[in-house]
């Protein structure tokens, strides 16, 4: 261990509760504190649980390595907040202050009781530790929004395949935006999943809300069918809307094997007549 190293130690080490507390009060009184987010009895909490670990790993003597098996606690301890901060909406730099803001009163130690012939040396070994575990600290943010991001994804494209049951054997499916092949497995999964579930033998695909259709699309629709149909459900597609009409003619796809109509209302009309039910209109109660 070198001379600046011993005394980077020494400043962590004497009197940690007057550190914690001139630390603690260079967060509060940072412009990014978020009081919206954080209150200054679970900062404080966080800062000591920080420090301690960080104090252990700096007497290692290990200072150039924060990879290495001496920084575990302290790189567990800023995944954990990183993840937690995420989920509560902080942005990556205002994550990353947290250690950043350490800077200034470890400084103010080793000014204080450095010589001047290691302080330079201290100061350089210090803001290059902390860099690193503040970037560390912004890699595991950018992660954690990165699988929160895709589980919310996850979760909308679950909640834009709703399969309803109309009445006992007819399930419908309304769809809403854009279809590509993602989106597309899951309505087929989700359809196939909710046939076995109602034992339904009529299924009605209404694509009134999908903007366009093109080859792709019409592709991944005649795919859902087929399983459908192979499950022994009949499918109707409806929502076929003139400008869409005449898409599919134009494409030259064929979807002469499948049942179509214009609106959903038509569709549910077959699927009764099919299942035996009539409509009629009678006297009012």
């Amino acid at each position: 261990m070198t001379n600046s190293d011993q005394w980077i130690v020494q400043a962590v080490q004497h009197d940690p509760d007057a550190l914690l507390q001139r630390w603690v009060g260079e967060q509060l009184a940072s412009a990014t504190f978020r009081r919206d987010l954080i209150g200054e009895a679970e900062l404080r909490m966080q800062s000591q649980d920080f420090l301690r670990h960080f104090t252990r790993a700096v007497q290692s003597g290990a200072l150039n390595d924060v990879q290495g098996e001496p920084w575990t606690g302290v790189r567990a301890f800023l995944e954990s907040l990183s993840r937690q901060r995420a989920a509560q909406g902080f942005t990556f730099s205002e994550v990353a202050t947290f250690v950043f803001s350490f800077k200034q009163p470890l400084f103010e130690r080793l000014r204080a009781d450095t010589s001047i012939v290691d302080l330079a040396e201290a100061l350089w070994t210090i803001t290059t530790l902390l860099d690193r575990l503040g970037l560390y600290t912004v890699e595991v943010y950018q992660r954690s929004r990165e699988t929160i991001i895709e589980r919310q994804r996850q979760e909308m494209l679950e909640l834009s395949t709703p399969v309803v049951k109309v009445w006992e054997g007819v399930v419908a499916l309304p769809l809403i935006g854009t279809l590509d092949s993602e989106r597309t497995q899951i309505v087929m999964e989700t359809l196939l999943t909710r046939i076995v579930e109602t034992s339904a033998t009529i299924a009605i695909i209404d694509i009134t809300g999908v903007p366009t259709v093109d080859t792709l699309v019409a592709q991944h629709l005649l795919r859902t069918v087929a399983a459908a149909q192979l499950m022994g459900t009949e499918c109707i597609i409806s929502g076929i809307r003139p400008q869409i009409a005449q898409t599919i003619v134009h494409l030259g796809i064929d979807l002469s094997g499948v049942l179509t109509k214009a609106s959903l209302a038509d569709a549910i009309q077959v699927a009764m007549e099919r299942s035996g039910f009539r409509v009629a209109r009678g006297p009012l109660a």
